[in-house]
């Protein structure tokens, strides 16, 4: 059974991370989604609340399990069995720091391999980040996050939709 461990923040989980996952179901019998407990990220979710929300997310892929992680990547990969890190590529700009990660995992483990995904070209653009960063003044088109996000972020600011700003 060939096992492809995805490692991520996923503060939160976007629709860019789950196009990721749906192609590594193609390519691994088994796809573990490990969220990393950053706290040096400062995430806006917990640990729970992340792992909550990416489990709603890929319910309807029997093959993929979602697990909280602390420590290093390439440990956990042992510990899972996986033959591979899965990593998604967005943007060229995505290129030199996955490069070096990937590099240093290698230095620390020759035997786990990554492999780049590319998420549809719509995702290009999607990061945790960014829709953090809109959402704290809007919750519009909100069509880069699942159902379950948006509520969780307009929960997070405290958005009403009697709040909303009139257009301009």
């Amino acid at each position: 059974m060939k096992i492809g461990l995805y490692p991520g923040t996923f503060d939160p989980i976007t629709n860019g991370h789950l196009d990721v996952i749906q192609r590594a179901c193609q390519i691994f019998d088994q796809v573990v989604v490990a969220i990393a407990d950053n706290q040096v990220k400062g995430p806006l979710f917990g640990i729970d609340e992340r792992v909550a929300l990416v489990e709603e997310n890929v319910s309807q892929w029997p093959q993929v399990s979602v697990r909280a992680f602390n420590g290093l990547v390439v440990d956990l990969a042992r510990q899972t069995k996986a033959v591979a890190l899965i990593r998604g590529l967005r943007a060229v700009s995505d290129f030199e720091y996955e490069f070096q990660m990937a590099q240093m995992n290698r230095h620390l483990d020759d035997e786990i391999e990554t492999i780049f995904l590319m998420p549809n070209e719509e995702y290009f653009f999607t990061s945790s980040h960014l829709v953090k960063q809109v959402f704290r003044y809007t919750d519009r088109d909100m069509s880069l996050i699942p159902a379950n996000v948006h509520a969780a972020l307009r929960k997070k600011f405290g958005h009403d939709q009697s709040e909303k700003s009139p257009v301009s």
